[in-house]
């Protein structure tokens, strides 16, 4: 009777890992994962091997805003060069591309060097995923 439950709960176990991997093959985890899933890849834009393009036929405003609505970023910046995302670890740049956007995924550290001196540093703090403030009393709170 013990090995009825045994294999039971082996059952079980297998159709949750089995359910829980088609899940994760198919949901949108990160900004990253979801720019891949709904925009058009350009590999001839990329920058390096650090940032990855995809291009979209709507304004790069309206783009953020579709990004923003599925993946709410920690930062957000723009100006008449585009729009700047931040999040914990990547960062999405938005550039006007003749009559659509050029779309710029990357990690955090790279886009901090790169876009610093156009969204200041209040952007992305330090280029690590912290703001910089303190964690003492009164340290900058």
């Amino acid at each position: 009777m013990k090995r009825i439950w045994y294999v039971l709960a082996a059952s079980l176990a297998s159709i949750g890992l089995i359910i829980g991997g088609f899940t994760a093959c198919s949901g949108n985890f990160s900004p990253t994962s979801y720019v891949a899933k709904h925009y058009s890849r350009a590999a001839s834009r990329d920058i390096g091997t650090d940032a990855r393009a995809y291009t979209s036929a709507k304004s790069p405003t309206r783009v953020a805003d579709e990004i923003t609505r599925a993946w709410s970023p920690a930062g957000r910046y723009a100006d008449g060069t585009g729009v700047y995302l931040r999040y914990s670890n990547d960062s999405v740049v938005l550039t006007p591309n003749g009559t659509g956007t050029l779309i710029l995924v990357e990690g955090l550290r790279t886009a901090y060097r790169r876009y610093s001196g156009v969204v200041g540093n209040g952007w992305i703090g330090r280029g690590d995923g912290n703001s910089g403030r303190g964690g003492g009393p009164g340290s900058g709170k």
